[in-house]
């Protein structure tokens, strides 16, 4: 399924088990970071695409490349990444990395080659393809939980999905593997995330 607009809303039961089927096969474990009460190095990376256009999401293999080179390059930085989700017009990343400006840098070099290439591909030369990005300090170990959740349950908050694990583009499959059922339902009462993203979240 390629061209036009990616529209998961739109796509049959059959297309979605598929597209969810064949991110499955890529799946990575998930990993807890470095835990303890006010551990440096914990961020929430936040980014857009430009007027909130859904650019990542022209197709499903856009959007799959784009989550791999986005997951490679967070890893090649930092110490564990621990939650993602990748949107049609926005990602969110929760990981741990002691060296943060390095991390942006190749953040910056990926934003760099996807607006090149997806320009090129759209026959769209010179359009503004980012929007920045900003990275949010974890203040607390409950700001960090309450981050995992807000960034697992971004798709449903967005009505792409209505259970975590559906949505192909993230690796709230596996956390949920990891954690156990009762685990991660604790954990969702226990840190909700209430009003957390409103007002710079995108939809």
């Amino acid at each position: 399924m390629s061209g036009g607009m990616y529209q998961w809303r739109r796509m049959t039961p059959d297309q979605r088990a598929e597209a969810l089927h064949a991110r499955q096969l890529e799946r990575r474990p998930w990993h807890s970071p470095p835990h303890r009460e006010g551990d440096d190095g914990r961020y929430l990376l936040t980014a857009a695409c430009f007027e909130h256009r859904p650019i990542i999401g022209v197709s499903p293999e856009r959007m799959g490349g784009f989550e791999e080179q986005l997951i490679s390059a967070c890893r090649s930085a930092s110490d564990a990444v621990i939650a993602w989700v990748v949107l049609p017009n926005h990602y969110h990343v929760l990981l741990h990395t002691p060296i943060l400006g390095e991390l942006l840098r190749l953040i910056g070099l990926l934003h760099g080659r996807t607006s090149h290439a997806w320009n090129g591909e759209d026959d769209a030369r010179g359009r503004q393809v980012w929007c920045g990005m900003c990275e949010t300090a974890m203040k607390s170990d409950g700001h960090y939980w309450a981050t995992v959740n807000y960034v697992h349950h971004n798709p449903v908050k967005h009505g792409y999905v209505e259970r975590w694990q559906d949505w192909p583009f993230g690796n709230a499959r596996e956390y949920l593997e990891a954690m156990g059922r009762d685990e991660a339902e604790r954990v969702w009462k226990t840190y909700p995330i209430l009003g957390y993203g409103d007002g710079w979240d995108v939809g």
